[in-house]
């Protein structure tokens, strides 16, 4: 059975807004996965995260170490979340790393202060899956 996929817009604008009232709905933790220039995975527990809409989720920097490491050297990343039903989300895309300018000055004015909060990282959508479901797909 052959499936008709939608043109990009559509799947840009229905994916992302399913994408974005899943986050308003999510429970937990969500969990940031990166690769070092050798292949290997990365992933960690993040508390302090956003989504943005039109521009992606802002990740605040507290204790990266090996994640910063692989931001860096360039690599992608991956999201992963659950909603208050158990419904999983993820979102795959490009990174960038501030420590001044527009994107570290919104990720401060929401950042919890007893914690470091060296950088915001920012991750632009490029892929959204729910479950084994593909959402979106920009590239």
């Amino acid at each position: 059975m052959k499936t008709i996929q939608p043109s990009k817009r559509l799947a840009t604008t229905n994916g992302m807004k399913t994408v974005a009232q899943a986050w308003d709905n999510r429970q937990g933790p969500a969990v940031l996965a990166t690769v070092d220039a050798a292949r290997t995975p990365n992933a960690i527990y993040v508390g302090e995260i956003r989504y943005v809409p039109g521009k992606g989720f802002i990740v605040v920097d507290n204790y990266f170490c090996k994640t910063r490491a692989n931001i860096k050297a360039g690599t992608k990343g991956a999201i992963l979340f659950l909603t208050k039903e158990r419904k999983s989300f993820q979102v795959k895309g490009s990174l960038s790393y501030y420590t001044q300018g527009p994107v570290f000055k919104n990720m401060h004015s929401w950042h919890d202060p007893k914690y470091p909060g060296v950088a915001a990282l920012l991750l632009r959508v490029d892929e959204a899956y729910s479950g084994a479901d593909k959402l979106l797909d920009t590239r």
